[in-house]
């Protein structure tokens, strides 16, 4: 069983293709794309983080479609786009602004929003995040999870890490 982090899905939302600039002729495409993305790398028996941003915009009856299409068991950490439709969604095994987990030894601090400081920091808690798009300058032991840094994909806590190595190292 392996634990994925994600955000930013944007499912139904339109304004992702022009803003964000994604590489989908249309809407249909991209929920098509993610979900086909997220279900290539993430197994039934998985857990995925999704910290927030799951869907704004699709009617009730397609917001739980998809989240019922998704594997793994899935967890909310609320998005600012995030409406009535995904909140009460029941496949969600938790909803919640902030978590603190620990994953592979390592203890997280989990939210939409990327903070400056949070909970013991300096003593090597990494702190996940979204709604940045890919966009901001990594900090220290501070990872956007977001779906346009990440193939439009979930990624695990390794990954990140063996990224932000390679990156660092050029």
């Amino acid at each position: 069983m392996t634990t994925y982090f994600t955000s930013d899905t944007h499912f139904g939302d339109p304004r992702v293709l022009r803003i964000d600039r994604r590489p989908f002729p249309d809407l249909a495409t991209h929920d098509a794309a993610l979900v086909e993305a997220w279900n290539a790398v993430v197994e039934p028996d998985d857990t995925v983080w999704h910290l927030g941003d799951f869907a704004l915009g699709p009617p009730p009856e397609r917001v739980l479609a998809l989240l019922a299409g998704l594997h793994g068991h899935k967890h909310l950490i609320v998005g600012n786009n995030d409406g009535p439709a995904t909140l009460t969604a029941p496949d969600w095994r938790s909803v919640a602004h902030y978590a603190e987990i620990d994953v592979d030894g390592q203890h997280l601090v989990l939210c939409h929003y990327a903070f400056r400081t949070w909970n013991r920091m300096g003593r090597g808690v990494v702190n996940l995040h979204g709604h940045s798009h890919g966009k901001l300058k990594p900090a220290t032991r501070q990872y956007d999870v977001g779906v346009d840094a990440w193939e439009f994909r979930p990624v695990t806590l390794e990954t990140i890490r063996a990224t932000r190595r390679r990156r660092g190292a050029a």
